[in-house]
């Protein structure tokens, strides 16, 4: 089976992630490749998705948002798995108190009825040089942490979790 692991993608978190979504979907016996979705012109080729995005303003990236809303029937007869790559791994103090708050705004956000099996949340890489000069400040005083905060053991273990879930058909 194709897996197309799209993604959208502000500074290269998101891309990573894919990629090593891809890897270990492969190493799983599915022939999977990470694409960014803007590149995709025939979604029609695979026969599961799993689709990513940076997450701005509590909402995907608009190339991410389109690619759902021109291929929402090509996506309603196949698996979908989606995943959103924020900065939860990064925040404290008053702004860790928005993090539950995330997940249902991103969803809300996603256009049509978009059906999918699941949905994670992972931490990508927040640098100092993706702000400008007042949000950094923001940021910090807020209680922020540049760095970098994926958890690729969980990221493994959710392409292990799809993996299986394809092999049972």
């Amino acid at each position: 089976m194709n897996v197309l692991v799209g993604y959208a993608t502000a500074h290269g978190s998101t891309r990573e992630i894919a990629e090593r979504l891809a890897v270990k979907l492969s190493e799983a016996g599915l022939k999977a490749e990470a694409r960014d979705m803007e590149t995709v012109d025939d979604a029609d080729a695979y026969g599961a998705f799993v689709l990513g995005s940076a997450v701005h303003g509590q909402a995907w990236l608009d190339a991410a948002k389109d690619f759902v809303r021109d291929n929402g029937d090509i996506l309603g007869l196949r698996p979908v798995w989606i995943f959103s790559v924020g900065m939860p791994g990064a925040l404290r103090g008053p702004l860790k108190r928005m993090v539950p708050k995330e997940v249902p705004a991103i969803i809300e956000s996603l256009p049509g009825d978009l059906s999918y099996r699941s949905h994670r949340l992972f931490s990508g890489v927040v640098a100092r040089d993706q702000l400008p000069r007042t949000g950094r400040i923001l940021f910090h005083l807020m209680g922020g942490r540049f760095g970098d905060y994926r958890d690729w053991d969980a990221i493994d273990a959710w392409a292990s979790e799809m993996a299986d879930e394809l092999a049972r058909g």
